[in-house]
């Protein structure tokens, strides 16, 4: 008698699949980044569908099988990534339908609470049947009290950075910690994308490059801007202080430095930089780069330049900054939000933890911490103080700081790096480099991707399905 062939059996359990709100993990928005490295670096653990958001995505009403791409990118042989495009973030209509059609073991949404108030408006229906996750973004003080019904409507909340993480704590204070539970984890960038370029045959294509750019000119210092042309991030404001530490250099070094603006030259919710420039400093080596670049390029950049510099007036993470630290360039950067945490504060010789800021709240009054002795900072970076706080707000947003520097502070900070020379520039880049890198920094994909994990698996591992009905004695 014949016997029946065996059949191979995984035993391998079946992996919880999560239902991603964000940005078209193949955009190159900072959203998207970052949702793309969440999704690759977890991909061996869960299964993903991402109603991939854009302001007009083209390929709206589609559906996008992603398997074999993230297979052959991860060598993952069980990935399982389908986007489901769409114009703007979502609705509940669609998040009804994902419900039945893919049943999801977790929602994970991600960006401003803001974008998702029609998500929070349906917790309860969709707590019946998954957990609600946020990897929350939200950079300032005062403490947004109207946030609370939305940070309570989620189980897990995941923050960017330590001040946010403490934000949460403060306006969720009285929500009781069985119910939900905050963690802090800052943005991972990807070593693989990003590091300091030391082989021979890469030298020669960045030196390529390098030539390119500077149209071969004897550039000796040179800054980088990474940011979106947006009034939030000072743009203007870097140029008038590249202008101001120009102008107090003798005209032959003057004319051996130059400023690289990586971004979009004219934008509606910014200004147009070249007329800025051309005005106001018309014999100044200012550089628009406006050419896409792959990340090789974009590694070769920042390897290219001597600092990145970031004053964005309120910053969740500052992805741009971080990218530079991985590829061992230093910065400046504005002592606000996110980008506090790339400092590598210490008090009193100890890393600053998220449960500092609790009492810290923020550093950046410059009155209390500029020149506080017990206040120390990574030999990677110059920080900026503001020199001006001034509350702004709108309907969504009643009310934020908004943490300005003087410009003349950043041509200081930019002299500072100029003094010192291209091997003492480098060893303080490689210093920041093993900062995001390592344990205390943790701004690393395979950090994020490993907290990722540890956090949502405990989150599953208490969550309860809520009751359709609650009964209340009245």
């Amino acid at each position: 008698m014949q016997l029946p062939k065996l059949q191979k059996v995984s035993s391998r359990p079946k992996k919880k699949k999560i239902l991603l709100l964000s940005d078209d993990l193949r955009m190159h928005s900072g959203v998207g980044t970052m949702s793309r490295e969440i999704v690759f670096g977890t991909i061996d653990k869960y299964d993903w569908v991402q109603v991939g958001g854009a302001i007009k995505h083209p390929d709206n009403g589609k559906i996008v099988d992603m398997n074999q791409a993230v297979r052959e990118e991860t060598g993952v042989e069980d990935a399982s990534l389908k986007i489901y495009p769409i114009d703007g973030y979502g609705s509940q209509e669609i998040v009804r339908q994902l419900l039945v059609e893919e049943k999801p073991d977790a929602i994970l949404h991600y960006t401003d609470p803001r974008f998702w108030i029609w998500l929070y408006q349906m917790e309860h229906e969709i707590r019946q049947q998954c957990p609600i996750f946020y990897y929350n973004i939200w950079d300032d003080l005062p403490y947004p009290r109207w946030n609370e019904p939305y940070y309570e409507s989620c189980d897990l909340i995941m923050n960017i950075s330590k001040q946010t993480h403490n934000i949460v704590q403060n306006v969720c204070q009285n929500k009781p910690r069985t119910d939900w539970d905050s963690t802090y984890i800052p943005h991972g960038i990807n070593e693989k994308y990003f590091y300091p370029v030391k082989d021979e045959k890469e030298l020669l294509e960045l030196n390529k490059m390098k030539s390119e750019l500077f149209d071969k000119k004897d550039i000796e210092f040179s800054m980088l801007y990474i940011n979106r042309n947006i009034r939030r991030k000072m743009t203007s404001d870097t140029i008038m202080a590249f202008k101001t530490f120009a102008d107090r250099l003798p005209k032959e070094k003057r004319d051996k430095t130059a400023f690289v603006l990586h971004t979009q030259p004219v934008d509606n919710n910014g200004t147009d930089l070249p007329a800025v420039a051309a005005e106001l400093c018309p014999d100044l080596n200012i550089i628009f780069s406006t050419e896409k670049l792959d990340n090789k390029h974009m590694n070769y950049l920042y390897n290219i330049c001597d600092v990145t510099i970031n004053l964005a007036s309120n910053e969740g993470f500052g992805l741009g900054t971080c990218e530079s630290l991985m590829c061992g360039t230093p910065i400046i950067v504005n002592v606000t939000g996110g980008l506090q945490d790339q400092c590598g504060f210490k008090l009193k010789d100890k890393h600053i933890t998220y449960q500092d800021y609790k009492e810290i709240e923020s550093l950046h009054d410059w009155r209390k911490w500029e020149n506080n002795e017990d206040l120390t900072h990574g030999e990677w970076v110059k920080p900026v103080w503001p020199r001006t706080r001034s509350v702004q707000g709108s309907v969504p947003t009643p009310f934020i700081m908004d943490d300005r520097v003087d410009w003349v502070d950043v041509a200081d900070a930019l002299r500072y790096w100029y003094d010192k020379s291209p091997e003492e520039r480098k060893e303080a880049g490689l210093l920041g480099h093993e900062f995001v890198t390592g344990d205390d920094g943790m701004m690393s994909a395979r950090h994020m991707s490993e907290l990722f994990i540890d956090h949502m698996e405990t989150a599953f591992e208490k969550w309860t399905p809520r009751k359709s009905y609650e009964v209340h004695e009245v």
